[in-house]
């Protein structure tokens, strides 16, 4: 701190004198002079809350942006995974359209589940590079549990194998 005489206190009028006069010799403090620091507060006061606001809308203007950028990016992830679902489901449309052919459905059946048509006789060729194939489907099923009861028929009036 400064050290600084003090100046002597005053009233602000004295009985036959004039405020000018005083005032002007500095020694009282004026009306003008209060008003003035008053004013300065006020303007301080009215700057630092203009600050205050200014540093919010900044701030929430920044966090908005943030958040732009957030679902930006969580948008061309979701692009992303329906273009990849949407070419996924164009593939199986294409599988779709290829097995309702009558002609790829005969082939299938006849590759994978070795059927044959009616009045046509499997040839099976087994040779060293080619596993063997399993029989054509028939009507196995039937056949099977006539041997199988035919076995136990055997087996019970003693003609065993």
């Amino acid at each position: 701190m400064r050290n600084h005489p003090r100046r002597p206190q005053f009233p602000s009028r004295i009985d036959n004198s004039t405020a000018n006069v005083t005032s002007a010799i500095g020694l009282e403090e004026t009306v003008g002079h209060s008003r003035a620091r008053r004013t300065s507060l006020f303007t301080h006061t009215v700057m630092w809350v203009t600050g205050l606001i200014c540093a919010a809308f900044l701030v929430a203007t920044l966090a908005q942006a943030w958040s732009n950028s957030q679902l930006e990016q969580r948008l061309q992830k979701a692009m992303q995974q329906y273009g990849q679902v949407n070419a996924h489901n164009q593939d199986l449309k294409r599988q779709v359209d290829h097995y309702k052919d009558p002609a790829v459905i005969e082939s299938e059946a006849r590759q994978q589940l070795n059927y044959i048509r009616p009045g046509e006789h499997p040839v099976v060729i087994v040779g060293q590079n080619n596993p063997p194939r399993p029989k054509a489907a028939t009507n196995s099923g039937d056949a099977a549990s006539q041997d199988y009861w035919q076995e136990w028929w055997k087996t019970l009036l003693g003609q065993g194998s």
